[in-house]
């Protein structure tokens, strides 16, 4: 890959980029050894980060030219090179530059005037660096597989190119550990060459508890280079949020952090973190880094500020431990028994903003034997949380758990940062709630009034699956867009007329079976979907509709006369009961008839562009050349 890159013509400037430790440099020097030797002028110039550190800019742009022109003490102090060298170097020539953190290091260098056919290898952990270079091309180092990183292990571990029978077991358990990253395979490797197998099994349980030193040492470089808000959102995605999906992981920081959108697009850049599948991946050694800062802050769980381990926590209530240092908790105790964990614990975690508890009650249920091994039942170790300190609170994820209370009504002050919540409850309180996520709670059947939240979102309300639902919410009135699938509720009630803003409704697979005549003053609604509900009447709607769906219903009669529904373009009753349709809207385009059971051909508008008559009984007939038409297959 590299290889193929070097011999394109409009390559110039080759960027390598990776994760502290995975080998760029080694491929930067294996490349610089297979085709530099043929260009007339050629260098290698290792950790130039550090080098400028010790040596400053100047010393080490000095040395540079020096080597590639064959001339002994260079002595420039200017910003630039200035032209005679300029012209000097402008021909081919060849450098590679690893181990770079910022672009104005390879500007003042000089290397933007090396001639045409001039290559130059830059490493770095930092993508935006390279970017910010100009780099033709960027090639992300990867990961060494298994065999290959089993390999390297058993060369230093061994001094062979495969693991000694005995300790086969224990290698796989150390090449699994560092994830393909060579620098760790030769650090560890080299520490366990003649070692007995109790060290080798003791080393193993230590890395369970914390990181090899001189690889985070590498490591932690990466994080130098961030501020306290970037340093502070690495760690909530290292020791709480890993492997969560993104675009949900993207919203939480920014309710805590200013810059969060900015901070976690640089720490993808850094190789600290990287979006897999819609989730956030990040290698295991860069996780136990960021855990590993955090207990080194304290010795006592109740000092630290993140909390993963349900060990720690459950020695800081049993033991009195908590304090005010609380920023985020995750725990997932679904495979650690009935551990119960005291509201009341909570009052004195006044910077508490991120709380997310998996919890598996087996006294609650048991599962029959042939799903034991498929059900994912998750409860609450508490159903109160009417005495928890939520005035700095700002994300609290409860999803799918059996609360049946938050907090006390004499609470309302106590929510006044709290920005997202996966549980309903009394919310009179969270005036800045701007997220409610109850979807597929199994136990919620009617919301708390709603109209008081302001800052709550259309897009932000999820209450879809919530099959236990049986009454319409009182939304706010500022709501544009209403989803209520999956839900038992079986009216649209007269109230719908305060939504005076509402564009968009649905209630699809719900049990409605009456629609509020009501929503006719909804002025502004050119969406309805109801399919699948059973409703067998059609319903009352207003004339901004634009698009109707009412599929799958039990409707069995369609009668809309020319100055019913002015502005309808979309209707869709596929599947459903109904045997008569007669339709003379001028505005209608699209029409689905879709398996339906009716036999005699509609009586349908001119203006019809589009009919779908697939799946039905009805027999094809001469129709206009101009209407598309989807008989049945």
């Amino acid at each position: 890959m590299i290889l193929g890159l070097i011999e394109q013509v409009d390559v110039r400037v080759i960027g390598l980029w990776g994760m502290g430790g995975i080998g760029k440099t080694t491929l930067a020097d294996a490349v610089y050894k297979e085709v530099f030797p043929k260009y007339e002028c050629r260098l290698f110039l290792q950790n130039i980060s550090e080098k400028i550190k010790k040596q400053g800019n100047e010393s080490l742009r000095n040395e540079l030219l020096s080597k590639l022109l064959n001339e002994k003490e260079i002595c420039i102090d200017t910003p630039s090179i200035g032209y005679p060298y300029q012209e000097r170097v402008n021909n081919k020539k060849s450098t590679s530059c690893p181990d770079v953190s910022d672009p104005d290091q390879i500007d003042f260098m000089g290397v933007t005037y090396f001639g045409p056919g001039s290559k130059i290898i830059v490493t770095s952990r930092d993508r935006q660096v390279l970017k910010n270079q100009r780099a033709h091309r960027i090639y992300k180092v990867k990961e060494l597989n298994e065999n290959d990183s089993l390999q390297l292990f058993s060369t230093f571990a061994f001094k062979l190119l495969n693991p000694a029978v005995d300790f086969r077991d224990l290698s796989c358990k150390f090449v699994e550990y560092v994830q393909g990253s060579p620098l760790a395979l030769k650090v560890l490797g080299s520490e366990l060459y003649t070692k007995s197998k109790k060290e080798w099994e003791g080393k193993v349980n230590k890395l369970k508890q914390c990181a090899e030193l001189k690889i985070s040492h590498i490591l932690k470089s990466s994080l130098d280079e961030l501020d306290e808000e970037e340093n502070n959102i690495f760690l909530d995605l290292a020791c709480l949020f890993k492997g969560q999906a993104m675009d949900y992981v993207e919203k939480v920081p920014s309710n805590c952090y200013k810059g969060a959108t900015c901070g976690i697009s640089k720490l993808v850049d850094k190789c600290l973190l990287e979006n897999k599948y819609g989730c956030v991946f990040m290698h295991d050694m860069v996780e136990e880094m960021g855990k590993d800062i955090v207990m080194r802050k304290s010795e006592c769980p109740g000092k630290r500020s993140r909390l993963w381990s349900c060990e720690d926590m459950e020695e800081v209530f049993k033991y009195d431990k908590v304090t005010e240092f609380f920023k985020g908790i995750k725990l997932d105790v679904t495979q650690t028994g009935n551990q119960q964990f005291c509201a009341t614990g909570f009052e004195k975690m006044h910077k508490l903003r991120y709380i997310n508890i998996r919890y598996f009650a087996h006294t609650l249920w048991e599962p029959p034997p042939q799903y034991a091994n498929k059900v994912d039942s998750i409860s609450l170790p508490f159903k109160t949380l009417s005495s928890f300190n939520s005035k700095n609170l700002v994300v609290l994820i409860l999803r799918r758990g059996n609360v049946e209370q938050l907090w006390n009504e004499d609470d309302r002050m106590d929510l006044v940062n709290l920005r997202q919540i996966d549980v309903s409850g009394n919310l009179s309180g969270a005036i800045n709630l701007e997220l409610l996520d109850c979807s597929l709670c199994k136990s919620l059947v009617e919301l708390p009034c709603l109209n008081h939240l302001a800052s709550l979102h259309h897009d932000k309300l999820h209450l879809e699956g919530c099959y236990r639902l049986k009454k319409f919410p009182q939304v706010p009135r500022h709501f544009c867009s209403l989803g209520l699938e999956i839900t038992e509720i079986e009216e649209v009630p007269d109230s719908i007329e305060h939504l005076h803003k509402l564009q968009r409704l649905s209630l699809s697979k719900s049990e409605v079976k009456k629609v509020s005549i009501n929503i006719s003053k909804l002025e502004l609604l050119g969406e309805l979907i109801l399919s699948n509900c059973p409703m067998i009447k059609f319903p009352e709607i207003p004339k901004s509709l634009t698009k109707l769906n009412l599929s799958r219903t039990q409707i069995e009669e369609v009668s809309l006369p020319f100055d019913s529904l002015c502005n309808l373009q979309d209707l869709n009753i596929s599947g459903s009961a109904v045997k008569n349709v007669s339709i003379k809207l001028d505005s209608l385009r699209k029409l689905n008839l879709c398996e339906c059971s009716m036999i005699k051909f509609p009586e349908i508008p001119r203006s019809l562009i589009e009919l779908n008559l697939s799946g039905s009984q009805i027999e094809e007939v001469s129709l206009p050349s101009t209407l598309y038409v989807i008989f049945r297959s």
